[in-house]
This record gives structure tokens, C-alpha cells and sequence, in this order.
């Protein structure tokens, strides 16, 4: 068994995937069924600092909204544990203004209203992109043409699940130490999407042994999504993820050069 190793310190990504720490905390609610004007803070917050954690391992660049957020959730839990003193008539500092909490719901409420209403007009057709003049024709199939692409979260989940098939795989299993880089990883993804043009998601870890190799994969996924090279997409929420490569061999070729990777 060979186990990857990476340069975690040279190596960060940064993508526009990232939709806001506000959609991480309703696809926490959504995917645990949680009453959103009820949310259970201690719960949410420790999912919530797993996928903070999760993207430290894979180096991706944190915006601060991200680190304000886990502080404002801790700031809200510790306030729960805190006894209420029925007998003080002084409020105290920790009951100046709004409830944290009651802020936290409102802030998820409108969130979610702009979310819905930016969705339904992205869904009203338009003329180039799913309707098209005489003449002109369509570059998908009827089958891709119904595929949405997948936010960073729905990535997170599958990736979550190739962990726990790796960490739950055989042991004892003697290691010996090889260095792949992303830029090796990119290039063997890219052999295998020329063969097939479009493969699951989680087909591209079948090989991966560590959690190191499996860090190293999804960073030369996303890393080839950013150049161009590939597309990610899936029917729908909870849907499976597959992968497309999206250019040719010379255009594969023309980003790497540009793209400045570490070997």
C-alpha cells in the first residue's frame, strides 16, 4: 500500500464554490431535519467545526464569515448554559440587546427568502442557454441538460463518505512512503476522463488508500473544475455527483502550463 503525500503548506486552494457560512447552516438544518426556529446550538455547532475542520485538511482557503460565524455559534451556546437569575432586576451586560439567537434564526429566514427567490429566477429559461434560435445548435444532451452543478457541500458529504470507506478498509497493511503531487493526480484523473468523458464522482477514489490520497484527489478535482478542464454536476440535492471533462488534450495541455501547479 502506498500512502500519498502532499505539501499542505505551499499547496491552498481558493474557489468561488464557496456559498456562505449561512448555507452551511441550513443544509446542517435541512440534511438533520432540524425546526429552524428551534435549532439545537450545541448540535449544530459541533457539525458545523467538523466542516470547518474538513476544509482546514484539504487546505481550502477559509473566508473570515466562516471563523465569525463558529464564533458567534459558540457565543450563543455558551449563553445557553448560563443559569438564569430570576432574582436580579439588573439585566447585566449578557442581556443587552437582541437575542443572539433570535438574530441567528431571522438571519437564516432572509437568507434562505433570497436563496429561494435568486433560484426561481435562475430557473425561468433563457434564450441562448436553454432555449435556442433556428439554426443554432444545442451543445447538450437532453440528459446533461437537466443537471444543476453541486454547492461545496454536497461536495463536503461525498468526500466525508470516501473517508469513512478508507478509514474503514483493511489495517495492517504494510505502507510504504510516495510523493504524488496535484499536478500527477490532475494529469491521471484527466487519462481517465478521456476514456470515459463522464464518471462518478466517488469512481475517481476507488484507488485511494489514505486519507492523504484521497486529500490529494479532490484537490486535483477541484483544482481542474477551477481551470476549466472538468465540470461537476448531479440531477438534483442528494443526487449522485459525476464529473465531465469539458476540454481536449491541447486544451488540457494550455491550462496546466498557465496554471503554475507545484510538481
Amino acid at each position: 500500500m502506498d500512502e500519498t503525500i502532499h505539501d499542505d503548506e505551499r499547496y491552498v486552494v481558493q474557489l468561488e464554490i464557496f456559498e456562505g457560512p449561512l448555507d452551511l447552516l441550513l443544509a446542517l438544518i435541512r440534511k438533520h431535519e432540524l425546526d429552524i426556529f428551534d435549532i439545537p446550538i450545541a448540535f449544530v455547532t459541533r457539525k458545523y467545526l467538523e466542516y470547518l475542520d474538513l476544509m482546514r485538511e484539504l487546505n481550502l482557503n477559509l473566508a473570515s464569515e466562516y471563523l465569525e460565524m463558529a464564533a458567534q455559534l459558540a457565543y450563543i451556546k455558551s449563553r445557553s448554559m448560563l443559569p438564569v437569575d430570576e432574582t436580579d432586576e439588573d439585566d447585566g451586560p449578557l442581556d443587552e440587546g437582541p437575542d443572539p439567537r433570535e438574530e441567528l434564526v431571522r438571519q437564516l429566514l432572509e437568507y434562505q427568502k433570497y436563496k429561494v427567490a435568486a433560484q426561481t429566477l435562475a430557473d425561468i429559461p433563457r434564450y441562448g442557454r436553454d432555449t435556442f434560435g433556428k439554426g443554432v445548435p444545442e451543445d447538450l444532451t437532453p440528459e446533461e441538460g437537466d443537471l444543476v452543478s453541486p454547492g461545496l457541500f454536497a461536495l463536503m458529504e461525498a468526500l466525508q463518505k470516501v473517508f469513512d470507506r478508507v478509514e474503514g478498509g483493511p489495517s495492517g497493511t504494510e505502507i510504504s512512503v510516495t510523493r504524488l503531487s496535484v499536478s500527477a493526480r490532475i494529469h491521471q484523473v484527466f487519462d481517465q476522463l478521456r476514456e470515459r468523458r463522464r464518471m462518478p464522482f466517488l469512481e475517481l477514489f476507488d484507488d485511494d488508500v489514505t486519507r492523504s490520497d484521497v486529500v490529494v484527489t479532490f484537490l486535483a478535482i477541484l483544482e481542474m473544475t477551477k481551470l476549466g478542464l472538468s465540470k461537476l454536476h448531479q440531477a438534483g440535492p442528494g443526487t449522485e455527483i459525476h464529473i465531465t471533462a469539458t476540454a481536449d488534450e491541447e486544451d488540457f495541455a494550455q491550462a496546466l502550463a498557465g496554471a503554475n501547479l507545484e510538481e
